[in-house]
């Protein structure tokens, strides 16, 4: 066995969740990023919202694509379903995989090479659907597996690590989320725990697509000064918009919450997300006002994390469709294949 592998004995007093199960059964292989990548911290954030929503890990399907950022699956959640697709064709595949069984739960983590050039028409189009699943876009700005160069979010001016100035637009996952209509829309920034874990744990609850966009520094090749995605450029122009909290329906809480500065959320499984220190102007379920907000923040440099909208009336892809509440996996065969009888019959309606 490598000296690198986890051993396998968890500690006896180790906390459970409501399974029996320990965060240690929520974990993965050991990490072949780069020491103090981003991306491992939210790989240990999404660890601790599965853990503490006691989600079966057998009922779990994660998915990737191509970039050091689909390497994120194989950290966590070993007992999983999982799937390494290829580069932007994450969503696809999620698709296929939702369609044939609605009864899991889907996260995706992808990165802004992966999803906002290669993958961005698969992207565009997996919000459209609103495919019910938590989709963790882990952005650091540059290509990380092709040494540094910029990435379709690197902001306008912002300086690579030679020097030279990005001469182009970013492309902003929630400034699409927004226009292209999400559902689920958050931003956050991985060395912030505290508010990732209740924004995923929000995410796992939504009935649709959760897009989250998380600023992700690479140590190596955009975390230096100039960077924009860098720690100390994200730590000094992070703008918390709200703080947000999310109440389990199996779980009494007694509290006394005063009515102004902020606002909740009931979801359909009877969960509640909890928006607290939310600013007067500010509804995160109108989607005109979400954007003018960002606007109004953005050119003032700030970089506005949390849960910034959230629309539980939309229809996710099953309801759009009509399909089955029996997952296709589970229908017998003669179900889904009725037969050449049925085909006629279905033919002669377009004759």
């Amino acid at each position: 066995m490598p000296s690198i592998a986890k051993p396998i004995a968890a500690h006896p007093t180790a906390q459970r969740n409501q399974l029996g199960l320990t965060i240690r059964d929520y974990e993965g292989a050991m990490s072949t990023l780069c020491a103090g990548c981003g991306h491992d911290s939210i790989t240990a954030a999404i660890t601790r919202a599965l853990w503490e929503q006691s989600t079966p890990p057998h009922r779990i399907a994660k998915l990737s694509g191509i970039g050091c950022s689909s390497k994120t699956p194989t950290y966590f959640v070993s007992g999983a379903h999982g799937f390494n697709s290829a580069h932007g064709r994450m969503p696809a595949i999620a698709a296929g995989a939702i369609a044939a069984n609605r009864d899991l739960t889907y996260i995706g983590v992808s990165g802004d090479g992966d999803s906002l050039s290669i993958g961005l028409g698969q992207l565009s189009h997996a919000l459209r659907r609103n495919l019910r699943m938590v989709y963790v876009i882990e952005n650091n700005g540059v290509y990380g597996l092709t040494k540094g160069q910029f990435s379709a979010s690197a902001d306008l001016g912002s300086k690579s690590k030679r020097g030279e100035a990005n001469r182009m637009a970013p492309i902003d996952p929630v400034r699409l989320g927004l226009s292209l209509g999400a559902t689920f829309i958050a931003r956050s920034f991985s060395g912030d725990k505290e508010q990732l874990v209740p924004i995923l744990r929000a995410a796992f609850a939504h009935r649709g697509m959760a897009l989250i966009d998380v600023i992700s520094p690479c140590v190596t090749f955009n975390d230096h000064t100039g960077s924009t995605k860098s720690y100390l450029h994200t730590r000094r122009f992070s703008q918390p918009l709200v703080q947000t909290d999310f109440v389990p329906k199996a779980e009494e809480i007694v509290a006394e919450i005063t009515s102004a500065g902020s606002t909740s959320v009931k979801m359909h499984d009877g969960s509640t997300v909890l928006f607290k220190a939310v600013p007067k102007d500010y509804d995160p379920r109108d989607r005109a006002k979400v954007s003018a907000y960002l606007d109004q923040h953005q050119k003032e440099g700030q970089i506005l994390t949390g849960l910034l909208f959230i629309d539980i009336e939309s229809p996710d892809l099953h309801e759009l469709n009509g399909t089955s509440a029996t997952p296709l996996r589970d229908m017998a065969y003669e179900k889904l294949c009725p037969g050449s009888a049925a085909l006629d019959e279905l033919q002669d309606e377009y004759r």
